[in-house]
């Protein structure tokens, strides 16, 4: 079968690191490594474009740090797309229905992040948060029905769409997938050690410090723990989280943004990778951690209700019951080994490239 040359529009490439970045950029190396191109548009940033990337003209987003807003503009060499692949519903997103349009191609819409949970940040209250994310839904309604298929990360996320926002398009599930090749068991030693951090047990979390993950309900599990706390990454809830920790006299380790090479060795360092976001499409880092073979205690609630395999990778607790979330690290703290065990046999199972296959199959249906 001969792979289409696919146009890719996203809101949010490197250097951000996020899931979205990685997945676009992941599915991108496995495209071409296939024979074919995924050319991908995104905002200028400090990012360096290499051959099939363009950047276009970006303004930073006011209410949430750390992100760009592209131009929806469509760079001339990737109006010969067979297909176009929008990773998000908002300015590029407006570009790739306009580029689909324009030279009657196929419109593939991928869902990533719930669109209501950004209303937080642009609320001045609980009534202007609320008809926020009204409006978000109707919008997300309005945009994924111009696709010809819309392709989410888990059955969950599939079935929020279907039902809640009412979408009427087919909604496909392929889940993101991991770099099994990059994302395995590694030594830590030297991580440990240009990082400073002790010995004992290490809980953690990487990943964008945004309010809408809870993430200061993992300085509360860890009050009554005796752990080390390490977060990787960075974002607008950071300076809180750090001040949360310091009241709470709870030994918490930012490490700020990491390069993508020590990612496989912090997972690997952590003993357990706490994930308390309800607002997961998949999780995909709870994946990396796994397939790096570290267990992962999240809330269920959300994507991660069927991401993380209660009692094989890992433990899920009632969303917002802190006394469950400290006793669920306890348990996998105690079970480290055995979920390590079954976390590595399990990393077959989440492999990109069933991800790239799938994608392949729906790309030709819709040509």
């Amino acid at each position: 079968m001969t792979l289409p040359r696919v146009a890719a529009f996203t809101d949010t490439y490197l250097p951000t690191v996020n899931g979205v970045t990685y997945t676009v950029k992941t599915w991108r190396d496995r495209w071409t490594d296939r024979g074919s191109r995924m050319d991908v548009v995104y905002p200028r940033s400090d990012h360096e474009a290499r051959s099939g990337e363009f950047p276009v003209g970006s303004v930073p987003f006011p209410f949430y740090d750390g992100f760009r807003v592209g131009a929806p503009r469509i760079p001339g060499s990737v109006a010969d797309a067979d297909v176009v692949h929008a990773h998000t519903p908002f300015s590029l997103g407006l570009a790739a229905d306009r580029l689909a349009r324009k030279r009657g191609r196929p419109l593939v819409a991928s869902y990533h992040t719930p669109t209501s949970e950004y209303a937080e940040y642009l609320a001045v209250n609980g009534t202007v948060e609320r008809a926020i994310r009204s409006g978000a839904n109707r919008y997300e309604r309005w945009f994924f029905d111009r696709a010809d298929v819309v392709v989410a990360p888990s059955e969950r996320a599939a079935s929020h769409l279907r039902r809640d926002v009412g979408v009427g398009t087919p909604v496909e599930v392929v889940p993101n997938g991991v770099d099994t090749d990059f994302f395995r068991p590694v030594d830590t030693d030297a991580f440990r050690e240009r990082h400073d951090l002790p010995d004992g047990p290490l809980v953690g979390y990487t990943g964008r410090h945004g309010y809408e993950k809870c993430l200061d309900d993992i300085v509360a599990a860890a009050e009554e723990l005796d752990v080390t706390l390490v977060f990787g990454g960075d974002g607008p809830a950071r300076e809180d989280l750090e001040r949360q920790a310091r009241e709470a006299e709870v030994d918490a380790r930012f490490l700020g943004f990491l390069d993508r090479a020590e990612l496989p060795a912090l997972y690997a360092t952590l003993d357990v990778f706490a994930f308390p976001s309800p607002v997961e499409t998949q999780g995909l880092v709870a994946l990396e951690a796994n397939a790096c073979g570290t267990p992962v205690v999240g809330v269920d609630s959300g994507a991660l209700a069927d991401t993380i395999v209660d009692g094989e990778t890992g433990y899920r607790y009632p969303e917002g019951d802190i006394p469950a979330f400290r006793e669920r690290i306890e348990r996998a703290l105690a079970e480290y080994d055995d979920l390590r065990d079954r976390c590595i046999e399990r990393r077959a199972a989440t492999s990109v490239d069933q991800s790239v296959d799938r994608m392949a199959e729906i790309y030709e249906q819709v040509r």
